[in-house]
């Protein structure tokens, strides 16, 4: 009898082991796909400023016509990638005109998609939008981390009757990190410090594959700023890499700070997106008979929204994430969200 529990222990133990071969190394946080909204937060225009904005531009309305769900719903319904605009307004008030919401008037970041226009949000205050996504992840502990994107806004509005935003500077960034870290303790937060660990700069970190395992950051979040060269040129400084800062930036793949790329646009970009998965790729280790090749640095994000009338659905370049229902936009793997060769042992990755 022993001799026959030892015997199956072995095999165990054998079997186990040759399992763990073939599966290959741990996930890493850059091995998932997830799906993605756009203006998370954005929430109907009233009917009357709906009304005015129609009969001064026909398709404007028709681009501002849409509304997403709760970001709790969102959440429950499977993104892990929720998109966010800031406005910057450390005394309060400078974003009220026109509205008789309290919230306006408090110090502090707003989430507003066209201040004065297009004001609906389902938490206007940046602290309360992170508040229901700590939240949520709080009662969900074992969620692949999620990427809250941002758009700093600073568009000047008031010729079209709206309110012109108020700059982005090196204050704005700093008091916009201090914000999210009010809210979110270092424990939920991956940032670029994270990665790069004592690499000389963060892409030689992501060029080395020092991306967290995912295991080690479900429960988590990371942020990206989804701004062009000389907004993120502000939000980074002197600073060689990202060093103490909460967000990734969307950078060039030459440059120490680079460790993912936006290409929000799968057929205006669709060449550039080929080229960026394809020199990927090739930059990355041979891969094993159950894992797909590992991309170091970057592709594209979709942008799917909940309405099916506006979802987007050309053919998808990497497959659809499991537990969405939007419709998603060609895409290949990001830097931090990205899909590994679908296998039965990792069928459950991405929850």
């Amino acid at each position: 009898m022993t001799r026959s529990i030892a015997a199956v222990l072995a095999l165990a133990m054998f079997s186990g082991a040759a399992a763990a071969r073939e599966a290959g190394p741990p996930l890493r946080i850059n091995d998932i796909a997830v799906i993605g909204t756009h203006n998370s937060y954005k929430q109907p225009m009233p009917a009357a400023t709906m009304a005015k904005v129609r009969a001064a531009d026909p398709a404007m309305a028709d681009a501002l016509d849409y509304a997403h769900r709760s970001l709790v719903d969102q959440l429950d319904a499977g993104a892990r990638q929720l998109e966010i605009d800031v406005n910057y307004d450390p005394q309060g008030g400078h974003y009220a005109r026109g509205s008789s919401d309290p919230k306006l008037q408090r110090p502090g970041f707003k989430v507003l998609h066209i201040p004065g226009i297009d004001n609906a949000s389902s938490c206007v205050l940046l602290t309360e939008c992170l508040g229901i996504v700590r939240d949520w992840s709080a009662r969900h502990p074992h969620h692949v981390p999620i990427l809250l994107m941002f758009n700093a806004k600073d568009e000047q509005n008031a010729a079209r009757g709206g309110i012109d935003a108020l700059p982005f500077d090196a204050a704005a960034y700093d008091a916009l990190d201090a914000e999210i870290r009010s809210v979110l303790a270092p424990a939920r937060l991956i940032v670029p410090d994270d990665v790069q660990g004592r690499y000389p700069t963060l892409r030689d970190a992501v060029l080395a594959d020092n991306w967290p395992l995912l295991e080690a950051s479900r429960g988590k979040f990371l942020f990206a700023l989804d701004e062009p060269p000389a907004k993120v040129a502000v939000y980074r400084g002197a600073r060689r890499s990202l060093e103490g800062r909460v967000f990734f930036i969307n950078t060039d793949e030459a440059s120490p700070a680079a460790a993912y790329l936006t290409l929000n646009d799968p057929v205006r970009d669709a060449e550039r997106i080929r080229a960026t998965c394809a020199r990927a790729s090739s930059s990355a280790p041979a891969p094993t008979p159950t894992r797909a090749r590992r991309a170091p640095m970057t592709a594209c994000r979709a942008t799917p929204r909940w309405r099916a009338a506006r979802t987007m659905s050309r053919p998808t370049i990497s497959g659809p994430t499991r537990g969405s229902r939007a419709a998603t936009a060609s895409r290949c793997p990001t830097a931090m969200s990205r899909a590994a060769t679908p296998s039965a042992s990792r069928s459950n990755a991405a929850t």
